[in-house]
């Protein structure tokens, strides 16, 4: 299959283009009905690449248009007219391949979209397609995007890009409304819904004002995995993110949420000199002991390094329990039951990796073993570590 991409340098283009590469090089192969050849990638303002690309195209992703001209009339020059050189394009050609439209939710010209003329610019882009394919008998598939997330220019287009940036680089930025709300679709859930599309998957719809209302015999299609979300809650989200270095605290990212997703455009807006942080090393004359990530459910992560010949630990819990992981050297985990005095050890090894539970109630240790090389340990604990309810007592194993 030949799959000719135009607006292929946008938000949108850039990420299906990349992700249609990934298939095509075979990287990724979660798609395995999908067969690509070449991938035909055009931006506006090179005609001679336009035909050549329009003879030999199998499917076709019309992302091109625009959006934020110098001079209104421009809208509909550059949504309404690309449209119709690319149809004529292919028109010239007798090449039937279906053809996808990238349209927005502003062409249903409801509630505030009104007296949108980027709307108006849209809708005749939708209603060229649609008459191009009921008179040519082309499979024509239009979807009416919401607001977009990913990764663009800030201060442009998307007001989630602006303040993820300016978040991530200690910019000044404006809310002027925290209760306005914004129906979003993810970039990545863009791709999976256009790699759907060329698997035959596709999801209908029809329109009720902005609202969209999924039916199998629908006249426009949709990727129905979006998330409404305010003003206010993107930026309060974004500025925990931002935290996140100092309190070591991972907020709560359930798959598939809007923070996982969120938490992942945020990080694509870091400088470089912030890829990177220091964390807090607790070192003593038996090694270090530092705290790598705290989660709200989960507890933490932290990584315990022992020298040569050191026993760490002699202590129990009432209700905390941990998992020991030795990633490096070779040591021993000894466990002694408080009550019972039932006991166990455990050689490890960073040869052969395992996960260790200190069980509530049973007195524990690691002892490193060699005599030349560190022990490195994984600790996970079920609760982030409190000072004043350490649930930790001394005792030898």
């Amino acid at each position: 299959m030949n799959i000719l991409v135009t607006g292929s340098k946008g938000m949108v283009g850039t990420a299906l283009v990349n992700n249609l590469k990934n298939i095509r090089n075979g990287k990724n192969k979660t798609r395995p009905n999908i067969h690509i050849d070449e991938i035909m990638e055009y931006d506006l303002g090179d005609e001679n690449k336009l035909d050549e690309f329009c003879s030999k195209a199998d499917f076709v992703f019309n992302l091109a248009g625009v959006n934020r001209p110098d001079n209104k009339e421009d809208f509909m020059k550059g949504n309404f007219g690309f449209a119709s050189i690319l149809l004529d394009t292919l028109k010239k050609h007798n090449n039937k391949a279906p053809i996808m439209l990238s349209s927005s939710i502003q062409a249903t010209l409801s509630g505030r979209f009104g007296e949108s003329l980027y709307g108006r610019s849209k809708l005749a882009g939708e209603e060229l397609f649609f008459e191009y394919g009921k008179n040519n008998n082309v499979n024509v598939y239009v979807y009416r995007f919401p607001n977009l997330m990913g990764h663009s220019k800030p201060r442009y287009n998307s007001a989630v890009s602006t303040f993820c940036y300016a978040i991530a680089n200690d910019e000044e930025f404006t809310v002027n409304d925290r209760n306005t709300e914004l129906e979003l679709l993810y970039i990545d859930d863009l791709v999976e819904g256009m790699f759907d599309l060329l698997e035959g998957k596709e999801k209908h719809c029809e329109f009720n004002g902005i609202e969209t209302v999924l039916t199998d015999t629908g006249k426009y299609c949709t990727i129905p995995v979006t998330h409404k979300v305010t003003l206010g809650e993107i930026v309060d989200l974004l500025e925990e993110f931002k935290t996140q270095p100092i309190t070591l605290l991972m907020p709560k990212m359930p798959n598939g949420s809007f923070a996982k997703k969120l938490f992942s455009l945020y990080l694509s807006y870091l400088p470089k000199d912030k890829f990177k942080y220091s964390l807090k090393m607790n070192v003593d004359e038996r090694g270090s002991f530092t705290e790598l990530v705290h989660t709200l459910d989960c507890g933490q992560v932290s990584i315990n390094i022992s020298k040569p010949g050191i026993t760490k630990g002699n202590h129990w819990h009432n209700s905390k329990w941990e998992q020991f992981i030795v990633v490096s050297g070779h040591g021993l985990i000894q466990e002694r039951n408080i009550n019972t005095n039932e006991f166990v050890e455990f050689e490890v090894s960073g040869d052969k990796i395992e996960a260790v539970y200190m069980i509530p109630g049973w007195t524990h240790n690691i002892i490193n073993l060699s005599n030349t090389e560190n022990l490195v340990t994984v600790m996970t604990s079920n609760e982030i570590f409190n000072k004043d309810k350490p649930d930790t007592f001394f005792e030898i194993v």
